[in-house]
C-alpha cells in the first residue's frame, strides 16, 4: 500500500483512499483541522469521479466470490477485522478524539469495544439466518437471506467509528461488498479501519474507503446505478437528496436522521435522578442525535427540577476531550458553532428566557456553554428544529394529555426519555410517537434491538435482524411436498 501517512496524536494514519486493497492518492486535497485548537492535522485526498468509479468497480468485481462464501466462511474474516481494531485501540481513541472532539474516555470505554462487537456480533448473527424453512401442508419454503450487492455506507462526523462499524457488520456478514464515504470533518478512524481490513485479510474490493465532501464525492457515489443499497446517517436535507438520487435507480435506502426528542419529567418522577440524567444530554457537546433535547417538565415540579439540574450542570467540566476529567468537549467545526449560536440568538430575540449558558465558552473558539432556554412557544424554531449542540429547551405541562400533544408536536420521532413512577412513565412512553424511548434510564442499548426513527427522523432500523435484512435480498425457495402438475385452475 501507499506508505505516505500523517502523524496525528502520536499515531500514523493514511490521508488517502483505500480502493481494491490499495491506498490511492488524489491530486485534489482538502484540509482537516482539529476542533480542539483549530490546528491543521493534514491534507486529505478528495474523491473524484474516477475514484468513485474505481471503488464501485472494485466492489462489483469482488462481490461474486465474497457473496459465494457461506456465513460460516465469512465469520473468520470479520472476527479478525474486530481483533485488528482491538490491536489499534489506542490509535482509534486518540485519532477520533483529535479529529472529531469525542471524549477520549468515551472512546476507550464505549466506542472501541462497541466497534469490535459490531463486527463480531453480526458475523455470529448471520449464522442463524441462512436457509430458514417454513413448513406448510403443501410445501417447504426455504427462506434465504442473499446478499444484495455493492453497498454505499455514508457516516456522520459525531460518531464516525461506531456508526461505520454498525453498518459494516451486517453489510459484510450478509455477503455484500462496501464503499464507505466517511465524514470530511472526521475521516481518520475510517481510514484506520482500512488498515484493519487489510491486516485481517479481507479480499481486495470487499472493503473500500473513498474520502471527500458529501456535495461532491458523496453525490457521485449515491447516484451510481451499480449500487444495491445505500445506508446513510446524517441530516434531513442531505437524506432527501440521497433518497432522490438513489431513487432514480430504485436503490433502497436506510436513513438514520436527526432527532428533537422529548425528555419528560412527570410529577411523580425522582427529580434528582432525572436531573442527573438530564445533564448527560450535554455529552459530546450535544452533538448526539438520540439525546433528549426538549425538556417537558410538569409544572408542579418545574422549579425543583431546574434547581437540581442546574446543580449538576454547574459541575460539568468543559475542556480538552483528551483530558480524563472533561465531560463536555468542543463543537466539531466553526460552521457548526455559528449554527448553534444562531439558534440561541434567534430564540432570545423571539422572547426566550435563558436559564443558563447562552454564549461561547472561554476554553476555546469551538466550545460553547451548556445552555438551557425556556419561555418558548411550541412552534418556536428552536423547539421544532435540531440544533446539534449543547443547547436544550424547557417547557412545562399540567396534564398527561397536554404532555402527549407537546411530545408529539414536532416532525421528528427518533428517541425519548421519560422519568416518573414506572407504571405511569411506561404508559406515557407508549403514547409518544418515536422509534425508541427510555423509561427512567438513558443510553441502554443492545445490538439485538432495533434503533431508528419515524417521521423526519428516518427510514429503516439499525441493529438486530432489522439492519441485517436491509442488506439482504430475501428469497423464498418453494419445494412442494407432493408431485405438482400444472393446471389452468391453479391459483
Amino acid at each position: 500500500m501507499n506508505s505516505e501517512t500523517l502523524s496525528v496524536a502520536g499515531h500514523s494514519v493514511s490521508p488517502h483512499h483505500y480502493i481494491n486493497g490499495q491506498r490511492v492518492a488524489s491530486d485534489v486535497l482538502f484540509d482537516l483541522h482539529c476542533p480542539i485548537d483549530q490546528s491543521l492535522l493534514g491534507r486529505i485526498s478528495e474523491g473524484t469521479a474516477a475514484h468513485v468509479d474505481a471503488a464501485i468497480s472494485a466492489a462489483a468485481a469482488a462481490f461474486p466470490a465474497w457473496s459465494a462464501l457461506s456465513a460460516t466462511e465469512r465469520k473468520p474474516y470479520l472476527d479478525r477485522f474486530a481483533a485488528e481494531i482491538g490491536k489499534r485501540s489506542e490509535a482509534f481513541c486518540q485519532l477520533e478524539s483529535t479529529d472529531a472532539g469525542v471524549l477520549l474516555s468515551r472512546m476507550q470505554h464505549g466506542v472501541v469495544p462497541r466497534a469490535m462487537l459490531n463486527l463480531s456480533w453480526f458475523a455470529e448473527h448471520a449464522l442463524t439466518l441462512q436457509d430458514q424453512p417454513i413448513e406448510t401442508a403443501q410445501a417447504t419454503h426455504i427462506v434465504r437471506h442473499d446478499p444484495a450487492g455493492v453497498v454505499a455506507i455514508i457516516t456522520p462526523w459525531n460518531a464516525p467509528l461506531m456508526l461505520a462499524t454498525w453498518k459494516l457488520g451486517p453489510a459484510l456478514a450478509a455477503g455484500n461488498t462496501v464503499i464507505v464515504k466517511p465524514p470530511e470533518w472526521a475521516p481518520l478512524t475510517s481510514s484506520l479501519l482500512a488498515d484493519c481490513a487489510h491486516a485481517a485479510g479481507l479480499p481486495p474490493g470487499v472493503f473500500n474507503i473513498v474520502q471527500g465532501s458529501g456535495a461532491s464525492t458523496g453525490a457521485k457515489l449515491v447516484s451510481d446505478p451499480r449500487l444495491a443499497r445505500v445506508s446513510f446517517t446524517g441530516s434531513v436535507p442531505t437524506a432527501k437528496w440521497i433518497a432522490q438520487a438513489a431513487g432514480a435507480n430504485l436503490v433502497p435506502c436506510s436513513l438514520e436522521l436527526g432527532g428533537k426528542s422529548p425528555f419528560i419529567v412527570l410529577e411523580d418522577a425522582d427529580i434528582d435522578n432525572a436531573a442527573a440524567t438530564g445533564a448527560l444530554m450535554y455529552r459530546n457537546a450535544g452533538q448526539v442525535c438520540l439525546a433528549g433535547t426538549r425538556f417537558l417538565v410538569h409544572g408542579k415540579v418545574r422549579d425543583a427540577f431546574v434547581a437540581a439540574m442546574r446543580s449538576y450542570v454547574d459541575k460539568l467540566n468543559v475542556g480538552d476531550p483528551r483530558d480524563a476529567a472533561t465531560e463536555v468537549g468542543p463543537i466539531i467545526h466553526p460552521r457548526q458553532v455559528e449554527r448553534v449560536q444562531g439558534f440561541v440568538q434567534r430564540a432570545l430575540a423571539d422572547g426566550a428566557e435563558l436559564l443558563w449558558g447562552g454564549a461561547p465558552h472561554p476554553f476555546g473558539a469551538q466550545y460553547y456553554q451548556p445552555t438551557m432556554l425556556t419561555n418558548l412557544r411550541q412552534d418556536s424554531e428552536i423547539v421544532q428544529n435540531e440544533v446539534f449542540g449543547p443547547v436544550l429547551t424547557l417547557q412545562t405541562f399540567d396534564s398527561d394529555a397536554e404532555l402527549i400533544e407537546m411530545a408529539n408536536g414536532t416532525d421528528y420521532g427518533l428517541g425519548g426519555v421519560c422519568y416518573g413512577a414506572t407504571e405511569h412513565a411506561t404508559a406515557i412512553a407508549q403514547q409518544v410517537r418515536t422509534g425508541f424511548i427510555w423509561v427512567n434510564s438513558f443510553g441502554i442499548r443492545d445490538l439485538a434491538a432495533p434503533f431508528g426513527g419515524i417521521k423526519r427522523s428516518g427510514i429503516g432500523r439499525e441493529g438486530g435482524h432489522w439492519s441485517f435484512e436491509f442488506f439482504c435480498d430475501i428469497k423464498d425457495v418453494v419445494v412442494p411436498k407432493k408431485p405438482f402438475r400444472a393446471s389452468f385452475s391453479q391459483r
